[in-house]
């Protein structure tokens, strides 16, 4: 990195991110993920706000019996933790801490709120059906072969490429 750009290499990030995920695979016989983790944090929500309903469903029930130590002591609830804390560092050492809204010039801060906050839960809607998010489901189903996980990134970046079209306008300058 140099003072002008302080974005790492795209490609020395790719290639960090397959050791990452090759070591992860190693060490805990399971690759990357994420909605797993909001998964466990939605789940410990209903437990301390409804403890009844958390008690009497068929979900909760199985999740807890799959989770003996409690939602919260899951590996990827710890992958998440760390990819906050990292991503934290990196921007300090970057000089890029601070909160901004990136959009296009042609959209309202409203607009591009409320689109992240749709966009995000159709997102993690559709990981709960798809059973992975993006990394679990296409990044380590690819790095072990999986058909599941070569489709998945098919889809997503195939979707991404075909809506591009569409949004464009939003995000060139006039």
């Amino acid at each position: 990195m140099n003072g002008k750009n302080k974005y790492m290499n795209p490609y020395l990030a790719g290639v960090l991110l397959g050791f990452v995920l090759l070591t992860t695979i190693y060490i805990t016989g399971r690759g990357l993920g994420a909605s797993g983790a909001m998964k466990s944090v939605a789940v410990s929500a209903v437990k301390a706000a409804a403890p009844e309903h958390y008690n009497t469903t068929t979900y909760y029930r199985d999740y807890a019996s799959d989770h003996p130590q409690g939602p919260m002591k899951s590996w990827l609830v710890f992958e998440m933790l760390g990819v906050l804390v990292g991503a934290f560092f990196s921007g300090v050492l970057s000089g890029r801490i601070g909160l901004k809204l990136e959009k296009g010039p042609g959209v309202t801060n409203t607009a591009r709120l409320l689109g992240a906050i749709v966009g995000g839960f159709l997102f993690g809607f559709g990981s709960q059906l798809g059973r992975g998010c993006t990394s679990g489901s296409a990044l380590s189903g690819m790095a072990v072969m999986s058909y599941g996980g070569i489709i998945t990134m098919l889809a997503i970046f195939g979707s991404a490429y075909a809506f591009a079209w569409f949004f464009r306008k939003m995000w060139i300058s006039r």
